[in-house]
Protein backbone atom coordinates (compact mmCIF):
# COMPACT_ATOMS: atom_id res chain seq x y z
CA UNK A 1 0.00 0.00 0.00
CA UNK A 2 2.80 2.43 0.87
CA UNK A 3 4.50 1.61 -2.41
CA UNK A 4 1.31 2.28 -4.36
CA UNK A 5 0.77 5.59 -2.55
CA UNK A 6 4.33 6.66 -3.32
CA UNK A 7 4.05 5.77 -6.99
CA UNK A 8 0.66 7.51 -7.17
CA UNK A 9 2.11 10.70 -5.68
CA UNK A 10 5.04 10.68 -8.09
CA UNK A 11 2.71 10.12 -11.03
CA UNK A 12 0.57 13.08 -9.94
CA UNK A 13 3.69 15.27 -9.82
CA UNK A 14 4.66 14.09 -13.32
CA UNK A 15 1.22 14.76 -14.79
CA UNK A 16 1.05 18.24 -13.31
CA UNK A 17 4.62 19.16 -14.31
CA UNK A 18 3.87 17.91 -17.83
CA UNK A 19 1.50 20.86 -18.19
CA UNK A 20 4.48 23.21 -18.41
CA UNK A 21 5.94 21.16 -21.22
CA UNK A 22 2.61 21.03 -23.11
CA UNK A 23 2.10 24.78 -22.81
CA UNK A 24 5.62 25.52 -23.95
CA UNK A 25 5.52 23.00 -26.80
CA UNK A 26 2.56 24.57 -28.58
CA UNK A 27 3.69 25.38 -32.09
CA UNK A 28 6.68 23.05 -32.03
CA UNK A 29 7.19 20.39 -34.71
CA UNK A 30 5.69 16.96 -34.10
CA UNK A 31 9.13 15.32 -34.14
CA UNK A 32 10.49 17.65 -31.44
CA UNK A 33 7.36 17.23 -29.32
CA UNK A 34 7.52 13.44 -29.49
CA UNK A 35 11.22 13.34 -28.71
CA UNK A 36 10.93 15.56 -25.65
CA UNK A 37 7.82 13.71 -24.49
CA UNK A 38 9.78 10.46 -24.51
CA UNK A 39 12.63 12.12 -22.57
CA UNK A 40 10.17 13.58 -20.03
CA UNK A 41 8.43 10.26 -19.31
CA UNK A 42 11.69 8.28 -19.22
CA UNK A 43 12.27 9.49 -15.64
CA UNK A 44 8.91 8.18 -14.29
CA UNK A 45 9.51 4.86 -16.03
CA UNK A 46 13.01 4.68 -14.55
CA UNK A 47 11.58 5.53 -11.14
CA UNK A 48 9.01 2.74 -11.38
CA UNK A 49 11.65 0.21 -12.40
CA UNK A 50 14.03 1.35 -9.66
CA UNK A 51 11.38 1.19 -6.95
CA UNK A 52 10.21 -2.26 -8.01
CA UNK A 53 13.75 -3.64 -8.31
CA UNK A 54 14.75 -2.18 -4.93
CA UNK A 55 11.60 -3.62 -3.35
CA UNK A 56 12.12 -7.19 -4.51
CA UNK A 57 15.90 -7.57 -4.91
CA UNK A 58 19.10 -6.61 -3.13
CA UNK A 59 20.24 -4.48 -6.07
CA UNK A 60 21.38 -1.69 -3.72
CA UNK A 61 24.13 -3.99 -2.41
CA UNK A 62 25.01 -5.96 -5.55
CA UNK A 63 25.70 -2.84 -7.63
CA UNK A 64 26.05 0.05 -5.20
CA UNK A 65 27.53 2.48 -7.71
CA UNK A 66 24.72 2.12 -10.24
CA UNK A 67 22.05 2.13 -7.54
CA UNK A 68 23.44 5.27 -5.90
CA UNK A 69 23.64 7.21 -9.15
CA UNK A 70 20.21 6.13 -10.41
CA UNK A 71 18.56 6.87 -7.06
CA UNK A 72 20.14 10.31 -6.97
CA UNK A 73 19.16 11.16 -10.54
CA UNK A 74 15.55 10.26 -9.76
CA UNK A 75 15.68 12.40 -6.62
CA UNK A 76 17.11 15.35 -8.58
CA UNK A 77 14.43 15.00 -11.25
CA UNK A 78 11.58 15.16 -8.74
CA UNK A 79 13.13 18.01 -6.76
CA UNK A 80 13.29 19.93 -10.04
CA UNK A 81 9.68 19.11 -10.85
CA UNK A 82 8.51 20.20 -7.41
CA UNK A 83 9.97 23.65 -8.07
CA UNK A 84 7.92 23.87 -11.26
CA UNK A 85 4.62 23.07 -9.52
CA UNK A 86 4.11 26.38 -7.62
CA UNK A 87 4.56 28.33 -10.85
CA UNK A 88 2.01 26.12 -12.62
CA UNK A 89 -0.38 26.54 -9.70
CA UNK A 90 -0.12 30.34 -9.98
CA UNK A 91 -0.88 30.11 -13.69
CA UNK A 92 -3.85 27.79 -13.07
CA UNK A 93 -5.29 30.14 -10.46
CA UNK A 94 -4.79 33.08 -12.82
CA UNK A 95 -6.57 31.29 -15.64
CA UNK A 96 -9.37 30.18 -13.31
CA UNK A 97 -10.01 33.79 -12.29
CA UNK A 98 -9.96 35.01 -15.89
CA UNK A 99 -12.14 32.20 -17.19
CA UNK A 100 -14.65 32.81 -14.40
CA UNK A 101 -14.71 36.51 -15.25
CA UNK A 102 -15.03 35.74 -18.95
CA UNK A 103 -17.97 33.44 -18.26
CA UNK A 104 -19.97 36.26 -16.68
CA UNK A 105 -18.66 38.93 -19.06
CA UNK A 106 -17.93 37.23 -22.40
CA UNK A 107 -17.60 40.56 -24.25
CA UNK A 108 -14.14 41.22 -22.72
CA UNK A 109 -12.20 37.95 -22.67
CA UNK A 110 -8.87 38.33 -20.91
CA UNK A 111 -7.24 34.93 -21.18
CA UNK A 112 -3.72 35.48 -22.47
CA UNK A 113 -1.84 32.41 -23.73
CA UNK A 114 1.44 34.33 -23.87
CA UNK A 115 1.40 34.71 -20.08
CA UNK A 116 0.91 30.97 -19.65
CA UNK A 117 3.85 30.36 -21.96
CA UNK A 118 5.96 32.83 -19.98
CA UNK A 119 5.09 31.16 -16.67
CA UNK A 120 5.78 27.74 -18.17
CA UNK A 121 9.18 28.95 -19.33
CA UNK A 122 9.88 30.46 -15.92
CA UNK A 123 8.85 27.25 -14.15
CA UNK A 124 11.07 25.12 -16.38
CA UNK A 125 13.96 27.54 -15.89
CA UNK A 126 13.47 27.38 -12.12
CA UNK A 127 13.39 23.60 -12.18
CA UNK A 128 16.49 23.41 -14.35
CA UNK A 129 18.65 25.13 -11.72
CA UNK A 130 18.81 22.19 -9.25
CA UNK A 131 18.76 19.69 -12.12
CA UNK A 132 21.82 21.17 -13.81
CA UNK A 133 23.76 22.05 -10.66
CA UNK A 134 23.17 18.77 -8.81
CA UNK A 135 23.89 16.69 -11.91
CA UNK A 136 27.09 18.65 -12.49
CA UNK A 137 28.01 18.04 -8.85
CA UNK A 138 27.80 14.28 -9.43
CA UNK A 139 29.75 14.28 -12.68
CA UNK A 140 32.49 16.77 -11.82
CA UNK A 141 33.00 17.20 -8.09
CA UNK A 142 32.96 14.05 -5.92
CA UNK A 143 36.70 13.45 -6.47
CA UNK A 144 37.77 17.02 -7.20
CA UNK A 145 40.03 17.33 -4.17
CA UNK A 146 41.10 20.78 -3.06
CA UNK A 147 43.86 21.80 -0.67
CA UNK A 148 42.78 24.40 1.90
CA UNK A 149 45.73 26.18 3.54
CA UNK A 150 45.44 28.03 6.84
CA UNK A 151 47.79 29.39 9.50
CA UNK A 152 47.08 29.35 13.23
CA UNK A 153 49.22 31.66 15.34
CA UNK A 154 49.65 29.99 18.71
CA UNK A 155 50.48 31.85 21.89
CA UNK A 156 53.61 30.54 23.64
CA UNK A 157 54.39 28.13 20.80
CA UNK A 158 58.02 26.98 21.21
CA UNK A 159 60.32 28.29 18.49
CA UNK A 160 61.26 24.75 17.44
CA UNK A 161 57.58 24.04 16.63
CA UNK A 162 57.15 27.19 14.57
CA UNK A 163 56.08 26.06 11.09
CA UNK A 164 54.73 22.67 12.20
CA UNK A 165 52.65 21.41 9.25
CA UNK A 166 49.54 19.36 9.95
CA UNK A 167 47.45 17.74 7.23
CA UNK A 168 43.89 16.90 8.19
CA UNK A 169 41.37 14.70 6.40
CA UNK A 170 37.94 13.69 7.62
CA UNK A 171 34.75 11.84 6.71
CA UNK A 172 36.11 9.37 4.18
CA UNK A 173 32.85 7.38 4.08
CA UNK A 174 34.46 4.56 2.12
CA UNK A 175 31.12 2.88 1.50
CA UNK A 176 30.06 5.77 -0.73
CA UNK A 177 33.01 5.61 -3.11
CA UNK A 178 32.21 4.28 -6.56
CA UNK A 179 35.69 4.57 -8.08
CA UNK A 180 39.07 3.66 -6.62
CA UNK A 181 41.64 5.35 -8.81
CA UNK A 182 40.54 8.95 -8.16
CA UNK A 183 40.93 8.32 -4.42
CA UNK A 184 44.61 7.55 -4.98
CA UNK A 185 44.96 11.13 -6.22
CA UNK A 186 43.85 12.35 -2.80
CA UNK A 187 46.58 10.28 -1.14
CA UNK A 188 49.17 11.66 -3.55
CA UNK A 189 47.93 15.14 -2.73
CA UNK A 190 48.26 14.48 1.01
CA UNK A 191 51.80 13.14 0.73
CA UNK A 192 52.82 16.00 -1.56
CA UNK A 193 52.28 18.40 1.34
CA UNK A 194 55.15 16.70 3.24
CA UNK A 195 53.21 16.78 6.52
CA UNK A 196 54.77 16.57 9.95
CA UNK A 197 51.50 15.07 11.24
CA UNK A 198 48.38 13.71 9.58
CA UNK A 199 45.07 13.75 11.45
CA UNK A 200 41.95 11.83 10.44
CA UNK A 201 38.90 13.04 12.32
CA UNK A 202 36.34 10.27 11.97
CA UNK A 203 33.70 8.56 9.82
CA UNK A 204 35.94 6.10 8.03
CA UNK A 205 32.86 4.19 6.79
CA UNK A 206 29.14 4.74 6.41
CA UNK A 207 28.18 1.85 8.67
CA UNK A 208 30.16 -1.36 8.20
CA UNK A 209 33.88 -2.01 8.61
CA UNK A 210 33.91 -4.14 5.44
CA UNK A 211 33.30 -1.01 3.34
CA UNK A 212 36.96 -0.10 3.88
CA UNK A 213 38.42 -3.34 2.56
CA UNK A 214 38.70 -2.30 -1.13
CA UNK A 215 40.61 0.85 -0.11
CA UNK A 216 43.12 -0.56 2.38
CA UNK A 217 45.93 -0.48 -0.18
CA UNK A 218 45.08 3.15 -0.92
CA UNK A 219 44.90 4.75 2.51
CA UNK A 220 47.82 2.79 3.93
CA UNK A 221 50.05 4.91 1.67
CA UNK A 222 49.53 8.06 3.77
CA UNK A 223 52.82 9.11 5.33
CA UNK A 224 53.80 11.75 7.89
CA UNK A 225 57.12 12.41 9.62
CA UNK A 226 55.70 12.02 13.12
CA UNK A 227 52.77 9.73 12.43
CA UNK A 228 49.13 9.47 11.40
CA UNK A 229 46.53 9.81 14.18
CA UNK A 230 42.80 9.12 14.01
CA UNK A 231 39.53 9.08 15.95
CA UNK A 232 36.04 7.65 15.49
CA UNK A 233 33.03 9.50 14.09
CA UNK A 234 29.31 8.95 14.59
CA UNK A 235 28.98 6.67 11.54
CA UNK A 236 31.78 4.39 12.69
CA UNK A 237 29.66 2.89 15.48
CA UNK A 238 27.22 1.26 13.04
CA UNK A 239 24.22 2.97 14.62
CA UNK A 240 22.36 3.54 11.35
CA UNK A 241 21.86 -0.04 10.18
CA UNK A 242 20.11 -3.03 11.80
CA UNK A 243 22.31 -5.73 13.29
CA UNK A 244 21.33 -9.32 14.00
CA UNK A 245 22.66 -9.09 17.56
CA UNK A 246 24.39 -6.50 19.78
CA UNK A 247 27.46 -8.73 19.58
CA UNK A 248 27.53 -8.39 15.78
CA UNK A 249 27.47 -4.61 16.08
CA UNK A 250 30.29 -4.64 18.64
CA UNK A 251 32.33 -6.98 16.44
CA UNK A 252 31.93 -4.56 13.55
CA UNK A 253 33.33 -1.75 15.71
CA UNK A 254 36.27 -3.89 16.80
CA UNK A 255 36.96 -4.77 13.16
CA UNK A 256 36.94 -1.08 12.31
CA UNK A 257 39.41 -0.29 15.09
CA UNK A 258 41.64 -3.05 13.76
CA UNK A 259 41.50 -1.48 10.30
CA UNK A 260 42.97 1.73 11.71
CA UNK A 261 45.85 -0.32 13.08
CA UNK A 262 46.34 -2.15 9.77
CA UNK A 263 46.53 1.20 8.00
CA UNK A 264 49.30 2.24 10.34
CA UNK A 265 47.16 4.89 12.02
CA UNK A 266 47.26 5.51 15.75
CA UNK A 267 43.60 5.39 16.75
CA UNK A 268 42.99 7.48 19.87
CA UNK A 269 40.01 6.27 21.89
CA UNK A 270 39.60 8.76 24.75
CA UNK A 271 43.36 8.86 25.19
CA UNK A 272 46.41 10.81 24.13
CA UNK A 273 49.80 10.14 22.64
CA UNK A 274 52.79 12.29 23.55
CA UNK A 275 55.33 12.59 20.77
CA UNK A 276 58.70 14.29 20.72
CA UNK A 277 59.04 16.84 17.95
CA UNK A 278 62.39 18.60 17.86
CA UNK A 279 62.82 18.21 21.59
CA UNK A 280 59.31 19.41 22.48
CA UNK A 281 56.52 17.26 23.93
CA UNK A 282 53.41 17.46 21.75
CA UNK A 283 50.25 15.85 23.11
CA UNK A 284 47.87 14.57 20.44
CA UNK A 285 44.56 14.01 22.23
CA UNK A 286 41.75 11.99 20.68
CA UNK A 287 38.19 11.44 21.86
CA UNK A 288 35.33 9.33 20.64
CA UNK A 289 32.34 11.09 19.11
CA UNK A 290 30.83 13.73 21.38
CA UNK A 291 28.13 16.08 20.14
CA UNK A 292 26.06 18.91 21.54
CA UNK A 293 23.18 17.65 19.34
CA UNK A 294 21.13 14.92 21.00
CA UNK A 295 20.66 12.85 17.86
CA UNK A 296 24.38 12.07 17.71
CA UNK A 297 26.25 9.81 20.17
CA UNK A 298 28.25 10.97 23.18
CA UNK A 299 30.97 8.43 23.77
CA UNK A 300 33.81 10.89 24.23
CA UNK A 301 35.58 11.40 27.56
CA UNK A 302 37.80 14.47 27.19
CA UNK A 303 38.68 14.55 30.89
CA UNK A 304 40.14 11.08 30.66
CA UNK A 305 41.90 11.72 27.34
CA UNK A 306 43.41 14.99 28.59
CA UNK A 307 44.69 13.62 31.89
CA UNK A 308 48.47 13.41 32.00
CA UNK A 309 49.20 16.06 29.37
CA UNK A 310 50.28 18.83 31.76
CA UNK A 311 53.92 18.57 30.69
CA UNK A 312 53.20 19.01 26.97
CA UNK A 313 54.36 22.20 25.27
CA UNK A 314 51.55 21.89 22.70
CA UNK A 315 48.16 20.16 22.96
CA UNK A 316 46.15 19.25 19.89
CA UNK A 317 42.69 17.65 20.02
CA UNK A 318 40.95 15.40 17.50
CA UNK A 319 37.17 15.42 18.00
CA UNK A 320 34.84 14.49 15.15
CA UNK A 321 31.90 16.78 15.92
CA UNK A 322 32.65 20.55 15.96
CA UNK A 323 29.85 21.25 18.45
CA UNK A 324 32.10 19.61 21.05
CA UNK A 325 34.36 22.69 20.93
CA UNK A 326 31.77 25.10 22.31
CA UNK A 327 30.24 22.50 24.59
CA UNK A 328 33.38 21.42 26.46
CA UNK A 329 36.72 22.39 24.98
CA UNK A 330 36.76 26.18 25.28
CA UNK A 331 34.90 26.05 28.59
CA UNK A 332 37.01 23.57 30.48
CA UNK A 333 40.27 22.99 28.58
CA UNK A 334 41.89 26.34 27.74
CA UNK A 335 45.29 24.69 27.29
CA UNK A 336 44.18 22.87 24.11
CA UNK A 337 45.59 25.08 21.39
CA UNK A 338 43.86 23.61 18.32
CA UNK A 339 40.87 21.29 17.91
CA UNK A 340 40.40 19.40 14.63
CA UNK A 341 36.87 18.33 13.60
CA UNK A 342 34.84 17.28 10.56
CA UNK A 343 31.31 15.83 10.46
CA UNK A 344 29.42 18.63 8.66
CA UNK A 345 30.72 18.00 5.10
CA UNK A 346 29.75 21.65 4.59
CA UNK A 347 26.48 19.90 3.63
CA UNK A 348 28.27 19.15 0.31
CA UNK A 349 26.36 22.15 -1.01
CA UNK A 350 26.93 25.86 -0.81
CA UNK A 351 28.80 28.87 -2.11
CA UNK A 352 32.39 29.73 -1.29
CA UNK A 353 33.87 32.75 -3.04
CA UNK A 354 36.31 35.36 -1.74
CA UNK A 355 34.49 37.44 0.86
CA UNK A 356 31.34 35.31 0.95
CA UNK A 357 30.43 31.85 2.23
CA UNK A 358 27.03 30.23 2.53
CA UNK A 359 25.76 26.72 3.12
CA UNK A 360 22.65 25.18 4.69
CA UNK A 361 25.11 23.76 7.23
CA UNK A 362 25.27 27.14 8.96
CA UNK A 363 21.65 26.81 10.08
CA UNK A 364 22.63 23.80 12.20
CA UNK A 365 26.30 24.29 13.00
CA UNK A 366 27.86 27.46 14.35
CA UNK A 367 31.21 26.27 13.04
CA UNK A 368 30.71 24.35 9.80
CA UNK A 369 33.86 24.74 7.66
CA UNK A 370 37.29 26.31 7.94
CA UNK A 371 39.27 27.94 10.75
CA UNK A 372 37.65 29.50 13.82
CA UNK A 373 39.17 31.26 16.81
CA UNK A 374 38.01 32.15 20.28
CA UNK A 375 40.53 33.76 22.58
CA UNK A 376 43.76 31.83 22.21
CA UNK A 377 42.10 28.63 20.99
CA UNK A 378 41.47 27.49 17.43
CA UNK A 379 39.06 25.08 15.77
CA UNK A 380 39.40 23.74 12.26
CA UNK A 381 36.39 22.06 10.63
CA UNK A 382 37.29 19.95 7.62
CA UNK A 383 34.77 19.74 4.75
CA UNK A 384 35.30 15.99 4.34
CA UNK A 385 37.18 13.87 1.84
CA UNK A 386 34.25 11.68 0.82
CA UNK A 387 30.52 12.09 0.47
CA UNK A 388 27.35 10.63 1.94
CA UNK A 389 23.85 10.31 0.53
CA UNK A 390 24.20 12.64 -2.43
CA UNK A 391 27.16 11.23 -4.46
CA UNK A 392 28.58 14.60 -5.36
CA UNK A 393 29.26 18.15 -4.24
CA UNK A 394 28.08 21.58 -5.33
CA UNK A 395 30.24 24.52 -4.31
CA UNK A 396 31.78 22.70 -1.32
CA UNK A 397 34.64 20.58 -2.63
CA UNK A 398 36.25 17.56 -0.90
CA UNK A 399 39.08 18.82 1.27
CA UNK A 400 42.65 18.18 2.22
CA UNK A 401 43.57 20.63 4.97
CA UNK A 402 47.06 22.00 5.51
CA UNK A 403 47.24 23.87 8.81
CA UNK A 404 50.55 25.47 9.66
CA UNK A 405 51.27 26.46 13.26
CA UNK A 406 53.15 29.70 13.81
CA UNK A 407 54.23 31.70 16.84
CA UNK A 408 51.80 34.47 17.77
Amino acid sequence: MRLLLLLGLLLAIDLYAFQAFRTLAQGWSATLKNTLTIVFWAIPILTLVLVLVASYTDFSQTNKAAYSILRTLVFIAYISKLLILPVLLIDDLRRLIFWTTDYFNPQTPRHDLSRSRFLAQFGLLLGSIPFVSLTYGIIRNPYRYKVFRETARIKNLPATLDGLRIVQISDIHAGSFTFKEPVRQAIDLINAQQPDLVFFTGDLVNDRAEEMQPYMDVFDKIKAQYGVFSVLGNHDYGDYVPWATPEAKQKNLENLKNIHRQLGWRLLVNEHETIDIKGQAVAVIGVENYSALERFPRHGDLQRAHAGTDHAALKLLLSHDPTHWDLQVIKGFPDIAVTFSGHTHGFQFGVEIPGFRWSPAQFIYKQWAGLYRQGEQFLYVNRGLGFLGYPGRVGILPEVTVLELRQA
